[in-house]
């Protein structure tokens, strides 16, 4: 967030959280924030890394001096009362907050902010998906046409399809990325398909890839 403070960039509300309608229009001073400020204990250092990737995984956006926030939704309130909790009970601990922003522009920066973590994380999707055509070129070039193949490269795409599935769910505010990771994904679903073609062919079952989709 460049050298906008936490101070600068929230008001913090020092009443207990509750629940309120969640509203993504972006600069509304309607909009509520979670924030959540950990406690943890330097060492050992498994309870900063648990609590580290429970925040990225639920797509939390990290400000200065080690905030976490979420836009403010019941799901969001529970996920992080267990967080919490889960560090309570391994000796740390930590403080739940509603903020609202000072003004539209800072709540402009924390849209920024998630929207760049997400369109990071689409990029290092492409990056796999390009991976992922390669391999099934590199597979096709070499006539590797074996069931073996293309079981792998079955089980490579669903781990694709996975991982964009948890970007997207934590893809709060619609990042610019999300429709060409998209694209990548069925390029993949397109190369797959093709491939599987061409063992079929080799094994004289022309049509089961078809057959399999249309299952």
């Amino acid at each position: 967030m460049g050298g906008v403070s936490v101070q600068q960039l929230l008001h913090l509300s020092t009443t207990l959280l509750r629940r309120t309608a969640h509203n993504h229009r972006e600069g509304s001073m309607e909009q509520r924030w979670l924030m959540f400020i950990p406690q943890l204990p330097s060492s050992p250092s498994s309870l900063r890394v648990l609590v580290w990737r429970r925040m990225r995984a639920a797509g939390a956006a990290a400000l200065q001096q080690g905030v976490w926030v979420l836009p403010q939704t019941p799901e969001h309130e529970r996920f992080l009362r267990d967080v919490l909790l889960e560090a309570q009970q391994q000796g740390g601990s930590g403080i739940l907050m509603v903020a609202t922003p000072l003004d539209a522009d800072r709540e402009s920066e924390v849209v920024a902010r998630f929207r760049a973590d997400r369109n990071q994380e689409y990029e290092e999707f492409g990056v796999q998906c390009r991976d992922f055509l390669a391999e099934i070129a590199k597979e096709t070039k070499a006539r590797n046409l074996t069931f073996a193949a293309l079981e792998e490269n079955e089980h490579d795409l669903q781990k694709l399809h996975t991982w964009l599935a948890k970007i997207s769910a934590r893809d709060f505010f619609g990042a610019l990325q999300a429709h060409t990771a998209a694209e990548a994904l069925t390029a993949c679903e397109r190369a797959l398909h093709e491939f599987a073609e061409a063992i079929y062919a080799r094994e004289g079952l022309q049509g089961q890839a078809e057959d399999e989709r249309g299952n």
